[in-house]
């Protein structure tokens, strides 16, 4: 299968590694990884999936109709299974990375570490910690909607949790952008969007953008909704109201403690990084994690020709001018040129950290290469 056509997907059983110990776990499925595979890079996860041993020997889990390999070196059992691991993008990490070491790259995904390593979303591997057999969900919960969503899909449902604002604990990848009042419910170790439902009640009014509302609960009741991979409750002519913290066991507390946002980054980009043959007219799309603060991006930045700058120059590098949009509801940034690019030349693209999130945390530094065709 060649990894510059489409994904080549992994899942690796091993144990616990320090990423996964350090970094709290996000209760997903199998479709929001392969679509958000940029965000979900490096992150601990739980996802729900049907494990089978081909005739082959080798193993396989499927859920919602997604299916992927998986490599255990001690093997797996059979059957429905709730599978923690942590998600890689291997296009993302370099070749020599210790994390890889043990493992056959070539056979199991056609990977060859001596040849061209694969640019970033054409190879996902999902690195298991552990498996344990997964239970019929027997209500409707945050956490159970987003590891079983076709089984909620279409209903209406209630159900309980704390108030996160847009997106402001950085829990989900992506939004729906549905209405000008989205927001994001969390409880345990899963996240889900409400839309079309300001969260304003009898005796509370909750700004979208502020932190110090997170501590509160509410209780929702909407339809489930789903687009890639991404599912939501449309509380369009829905109920929302304050709600007490459910009772939860020591292990759920732990996972709901509020954890300091992480910075926004970059999850995507067209072209991608060390991208080829680039259409000169081409436009730069990319997608950041979070809510980006559009008055610091104008000055903040820079897109230069280092076809003849040498490593280290960058100063002497000729600036190009563009200009850009910026889409708050989907998080996309697009800089578009006056004029085609010059054909074979390098481009460079890099985003500085006094770009802000709606929240003041500083972007992670970002920088893209590319070269046009002729």
């Amino acid at each position: 299968m060649a990894t510059s056509k489409r994904a080549l997907l992994l899942v690796v059983l091993v144990g616990v590694t320090l990423t996964a110990q350090t970094q709290p776990r996000h209760a997903t499925n199998l479709m929001m990884l392969v679509a958000q595979s940029g965000y979900f890079h490096g992150r601990p996860v739980t996802v729900v999936g049907d494990i089978k041993v081909e005739d082959s020997g080798a193993l396989k889990i499927s859920a919602e109709g997604s299916s992927l390999p998986m490599l255990a070196k001690n093997g797996a059992a059979e059957g429905l299974s709730e599978v923690r691991g942590e998600f890689w993008d291997l296009g993302r990490m370099n070749a020599d990375d210790p994390r890889l070491h043990g493992y056959d790259l070539k056979r199991a995904m056609g990977i060859d570490p001596e040849g061209a390593w694969p640019h970033a979303g054409t190879a996902l591997a999902l690195v298991l910690t552990a498996t344990q057999a997964a239970t019929t969900p027997t209500a409707p919960s945050i956490r159970n909607i987003v590891l079983y969503p076709s089984r909620y899909l279409d209903q209406t449902v209630t159900v309980v949790g704390q108030f996160s604002g847009r997106n402001l604990l950085g829990d989900l990848p992506d939004t729906p952008a549905q209405s000008r009042y989205d927001f994001v419910l969390r409880s345990a170790d899963a996240a889900i969007w409400v839309t079309n439902l300001r969260p304003k009640g009898r005796d509370f009014d909750l700004p979208l953008d502020a932190r110090s509302n997170t501590n509160r609960w509410l209780e929702v009741t909407g339809r489930v909704q789903q687009r890639r991979g991404l599912q939501w409750i449309d509380g369009q002519q829905g109920i929302i109201k304050l709600a007490s913290p459910p009772s939860l066991t020591t292990d759920d507390t732990q996972k709901t403690t509020s954890a300091p946002a992480p910075p926004p980054e970059v999850v995507f980009s067209a072209p991608i990084e060390d991208d080829i043959d680039v259409s000169p007219a081409s436009s730069v799309r990319l997608q950041f994690s979070r809510d980006i603060d559009p008055t610091t991006l104008r000055t903040h930045i820079h897109v230069t020709d280092v076809t003849n700058t040498p490593d280290g120059a960058a100063s002497a590098a000729p600036p190009i001018e563009f200009t850009f949009q910026y889409v708050p509801g989907t998080r996309v940034l697009e800089l578009k040129f006056p004029a085609p690019l010059d054909p074979q030349h390098t481009i460079k693209v890099e985003l500085l950290d006094e770009i802000l999130g709606t929240d003041k945390q500083p972007l992670v530094p970002w920088v893209l290469r590319f070269t046009t065709g002729s």
